[in-house]
């Protein structure tokens, strides 16, 4: 990962880079009325790393993940995925929203929209069905593939999108805000599952959320973005122990730290060297 002057602040150096962002601006509109909502952002991902991107509203998170994603086209810059530039919706990545109730479709039942990204020519119907119950069981709905979305509470639903992430068997998953919507219990239960689907099955995740304990808690980095337009503050190693834990992760010295590193950087807007 190159920062500002050309700094190299990379990952961890355990595994291949899988996600190269190079020198990525977006600006909305023209003219008088532009709005430049990210600004030269420059970072990469290595394989199975848990990204956290965390930044004052309206620094231009969402957009930076719609380009990640192919939904949107940079106005300067690219992304690499896998060493292929990426011009559109490119295979391998699936994404998290934080509207569960809009990304899920209410007329077909839990297991039919888990199986939905997999209709494909490439994937057999036995195939399809051992991925859909595979993840509906690692997200704790096995027994709730029958029911419809409107059935199930908030947290339940946004357990569906997951499990639906999941049966994509994503290179690379992108999660917006994805426990925002849900009350703090719900939310904790969240996190761990999501900690847990990423041990398990290996996954690389990018989560953008605006809960600063929440991104210190769950990655490997934590990314720092600036007021908009979006720029690079840091780029921060969560030093914690892989397995955490609500409590007493939350009460390590460490964890106290890095809280307190992170919004003090959002609430200066510089980065803290």
């Amino acid at each position: 990962m190159r920062a500002d002057g050309g700094k190299s602040v990379g990952g961890d150096g355990s595994g291949r880079t899988i996600l190269d962002v190079r020198g990525v601006r977006h600006v909305y509109g023209t003219g008088p009325g532009a709005h430049e909502a990210v600004a030269d952002l420059t970072f990469s991902v290595d394989s199975g790393e848990f990204i956290s991107i965390v930044g004052p509203s309206g620094a231009g998170k969402s957009t930076l993940l719609r380009i990640l994603s192919g939904l949107l086209r940079p106005t300067e810059g690219e992304v690499i995925l896998d060493g292929t530039r990426v011009a559109g919706v490119p295979e391998g990545i699936a994404m998290v929203f934080q509207d569960y109730s809009r990304s899920l479709l209410p007329w077909l039942t839990v297991e039919r929209n888990v199986a939905f990204p997999l209709r494909k020519p490439s994937i057999s119907k036995q195939d399809r069905q051992q991925r859909v119950q595979e993840s509906l069981a690692a997200v704790g709905l096995a027994q709730h593939g029958d029911r419809f979305p409107w059935q199930l509470s908030g947290g339940m639903q946004q357990r569906v999108a997951i499990a639906r992430a999941m049966a994509y068997r994503p290179r690379l998953m992108l999660m917006d805000e994805p426990f925002a919507s849900v009350d703090a219990q719900t939310r904790a239960e969240l996190e761990d599952l999501t900690l847990r689907i990423r041990r398990d099955y290996d996954m690389t995740i990018l989560f953008v959320t605006h809960d600063i304990d929440e991104s210190v808690y769950l990655a490997d980095r934590v990314v720092v973005l600036s007021r908009p337009p979006a720029r690079l503050l840091d780029n921060i190693v969560v030093d914690l122990p892989a397995e955490r834990d609500q409590i007493t992760t939350r009460e390590i010295d460490t964890f106290v730290h890095l809280r307190g590193k992170v919004a003090r950087m959002i609430r200066s807007g510089e980065a803290d060297h």
